[in-house]
């Protein structure tokens, strides 16, 4: 695969990088170090990462805008996305030849060359994976890379907390930071956190429901977004608030929205990604999201994860 990647880069004279919809370090990691990589590799290419902007990520990168006809005879390369449905910008699909590049279970295949390792802990791995293997047929891995790459490394593993920390990830992980970038700064920008969001966390540390099965919810109302001035993008920084609690298990947050509820589920052990399937969803064995319709409909899969945790 990661050949066949390389071929099609030096036979495409315009690249286009996409990610998921609302994104993470990790999805602004791996598309923004791909897109420098190939910049720095073939200075004579037009490279692009496109996608909304989202506003707490823009101390990692911002997005350029560019016209549909771009997309004619563009390879197009999606990072970090397992279904269509969730790629950020849907004109991915007008290009020459697409690549799906991603690190989450293959349920939705898409694209003309297919690249999924579930084994690695990030996409960002992925893609410093992709210049290990290419540095010595020219790819170029520069201090800007480094730092997309790291971002989204730390991103997507707590900062090598989560399960998914390989010796692979902290080898990668060390060999980036000899490049010359500041990583407590990325460290100061993804974890601080605004006043409203942290008055939000208080009041889900208080009033979230917990189990004797070990399990924790937490409905988060449109009301309450609007009490605490705050988006669903935003209040989704709380997703691991529950985690830390002594007998927690496994923990589900509801987000409301006008038309659906956002579902965000995380485990300590239980599999919850068959869960999520369920739900509309998906994801990771331990960390996935999902969407539901109604309060009705969310108070039936937090009896479902009950079970789950009961089982576990």
């Amino acid at each position: 695969m990661k050949e066949q990647i390389l071929e099609a880069i030096k036979q495409y004279d315009t690249i286009i990088v996409h990610r998921h919809v609302r994104p993470d370090p990790d999805a602004y990691g791996s598309q923004g170090g791909l897109v420098q990589i190939i910049r720095n590799s073939f200075p004579e290419k037009k490279v692009y990462a496109v996608g909304e902007h989202e506003k707490s990520l823009t101390y990692l990168n911002e997005m350029d805008e560019i016209s549909d006809d771009v997309y004619e005879d563009a390879l197009v390369i999606v990072c970090d996305t397992a279904n269509e449905e969730r790629v950020c910008d849907q004109r991915y699909t007008t290009g020459k030849l697409l690549v799906k590049i991603d690190h989450h279970p293959n349920k939705e295949p898409y694209g003309d060359i297919v690249w999924v390792d579930t084994s690695a802990s990030s996409t960002s791995e992925m893609i410093y994976d992709f210049y290990s293997y290419g540095r010595d047929k020219g790819l170029v891995l520069t201090k800007e890379a480094a730092r997309f790459l790291y971002a989204g490394i730390i991103g997507d593993t707590g900062r090598f907390l989560f399960p998914s920390t390989t010796s692979k990830t902290f080898r990668y992980a060390s060999e980036l930071v000899e490049h010359d970038f500041s990583f407590p700064e990325i460290y100061e920008n993804m974890y601080k956190t605004d006043i409203r969001v942290a008055r939000l966390g208080g009041y889900v540390l208080q009033h979230f429901d917990f189990t004797e099965e070990g399990t924790g919810s937490m409905k988060v109302t449109k009301e309450l977004l609007r009490q605490f001035d705050l988006t669903t993008s935003e209040a989704s920084q709380l997703v691991s608030t529950m985690g830390n609690v002594e007998g927690i298990k496994a923990w589900v947050i509801f987000f409301e929205e006008d038309e659906r509820i956002r579902v965000r589920l995380r485990s300590k052990g239980p599999v919850i990604n068959g869960l999520a399937g369920k739900y509309n969803g998906g994801g990771h064995p331990l960390a996935s999201g999902a969407t539901v319709y109604s309060w009705e409909e969310a108070d039936r899969l937090i009896e479902d994860l009950r079970g789950i945790c009961k089982e576990h």
